[in-house]
């Protein structure tokens, strides 16, 4: 059997991060060794700093500056340790789908609410059809959501529909299909056994009972559930707030055109797009000039009521890398992470708020979501599995990787063969490519090539 149909839930088991606390220990216990000394007395003010305040360990002097190379884990542990768990807040059913229950929902109702037909038909007295073929007078008429319906007269029917009350005495619904369809009176040729097509009274809930854990990721069952009980409302994980910062003058909105020299933004409808997929409530702040000040001050105004500010960009080596020339020693740190696509990174507080800047190239910027953004938030959003369904497969054609990185590559899986492939090159410019591809493949910092037939870790999209 092709290793791809290993078990996914195992797999990811062994390599899931569950919530914040696990995260920043499996990264620790997974980082190689970097400097902890402590901020000096001229930076403690601007040193990132954890969710609850603790310094985050310091770099050598030249912060800012991308001499810092970090692993994969050190890096995520960072960003996980600068989101504070989302407080909990009372939602509509209907903006809860896919958040965390953050109490138990406890019946205060039986479900059903009381005794119903299961089916339409007749509702009769057990010893008036023990030997059938036999007619009945019919009664009455129970439609769905009557509730003055009589006590059934013995040796008489009544018609009901699906989901009318049972009338009191009868004991035994008749299908219409096992019965003439009588209306005034009703040829019934046989009959199940009493209680067959009978729901009784806190058949599914009893009142008291908690229907719904805390913990539990609300879907369309969970809310359908919830609105028969009558509840309006879920008490759920808030929804994580991010700020997504579009950086630089030769952006245009898509739908405009375009001079020379300009080009279409995407990172920031993509990234909102990621980001509102695992819940969180994302608003755009678009075109930021390619401004130290413009940027500081755009910061400074969308700082209130967000959790997290977001930006990709500027951040790289060169000349012109205005993220980072407005953050550095603003309380942001950069620095480099050993992974292909997406080597320059930044995470630290502006103004107490936590950025996390992440590299302008497309796909650097997609695979950095996936890598470090989408585990951190769904942990802070309460969910009790932040990674993507991780498997094994073997790869179908050679592939080479870079020396001393941990490569994400585009992938495309053969369910067929049970085989994985690269789909597309390693360029971080090639965004078709990314959209075409329904795996990422991760290869470790210590392999530069493979061979057909080599197992690969495979992360599942979509």
């Amino acid at each position: 059997m092709p290793s791809i149909w290993c078990d996914a839930a195992e797999s990811r088991a062994g390599r899931a991060v569950q919530g914040k606390e696990a995260i920043q220990n499996a990264c620790r216990s997974q980082a190689t060794p970097r400097p902890t000394e402590p901020w000096g007395p001229d930076r403690q003010s601007s040193g990132p700093t954890s969710a609850d305040g603790d310094p985050l360990p310091a770099p050598p002097d030249d912060l800012g500056r991308m001499a810092l190379m970090r692993t994969v884990e050190e890096h995520a542990r960072i960003i996980a340790g600068l989101l504070e768990p989302t407080p909990s807040d009372s939602l509509p059913l209907a903006h809860t789908v896919g958040l965390v229950l953050a109490q138990d929902l406890v019946a205060t109702i039986d479900l059903p609410p009381f005794a119903n037909s299961a089916m339409d038909g007749y509702a009769v007295r057990a010893v008036d059809v023990t030997a059938p073929p036999v007619t009945l007078p019919v009664s009455q008429d129970i439609p769905a959501g009557r509730m003055d319906n009589q006590p059934l007269t013995p040796g008489t029917a009544a018609r009901i529909m699906t989901g009318a009350p049972l009338p009191p005495g009868a004991e035994v619904i008749v299908p219409i299909e096992r019965t003439d369809g009588g209306e005034s009176a009703v040829r019934i040729d046989s009959a199940p056994a009493p209680g067959v097509h009978v729901r009784t009274r806190g058949e599914d809930v009893a009142a008291g009972t908690a229907v719904l854990a805390a913990g539990m990721v609300i879907g369309p069952a969970q809310v359908g559930v919830a609105a028969a009980l009558g509840f309006a409302e879920l008490v759920v994980r808030r929804p994580l707030r991010v700020l997504v910062l579009s950086t630089g003058t030769e952006l245009v909105a898509p739908g405009q055109p375009l001079r020379p020299g300009q080009i279409y933004e995407s990172n920031a409808p993509m990234l909102a797009a990621a980001m509102a997929s695992v819940g969180a409530t994302v608003t755009i702040e678009h075109f930021v000039p390619d401004d130290v000040d413009h940027l500081r001050a755009a910061l400074a105004g969308a700082a209130a009521d967000i959790d997290l500010i977001v930006t990709s960009g500027g951040v790289s080596a060169g000349a012109y890398e205005v993220v980072k020339d407005a953050l550095t020693d603003q309380g942001v740190e950069f620095a480099k992470v050993a992974m292909q696509p997406g080597m320059p990174q930044g995470a630290g507080r502006f103004q107490g708020v936590p950025v996390v800047t992440l590299p302008g190239n497309p796909v650097s910027s997609y695979v950095s979501f996936e890598v470090f953004l989408r585990p951190a938030i769904r942990a802070a959003m309460g969910h009790p599995d932040v990674t993507r369904p991780i498997v094994r497969a073997p790869l179908s054609a050679p592939l080479n990787s870079p020396a001393g990185k941990r490569q994400f590559r585009r992938g495309q899986l053969d369910a067929v063969a049970g085989t994985v492939a690269a789909w597309g090159g390693p360029g971080s410019h090639l965004l078709s490519w990314l959209a075409g591809a329904d795996c990422i493949i991760v290869i470790g910092d210590d392999v530069t090539y493979l061979e057909a037939g080599d197992d690969v870790e495979v992360w599942l999209l979509g």
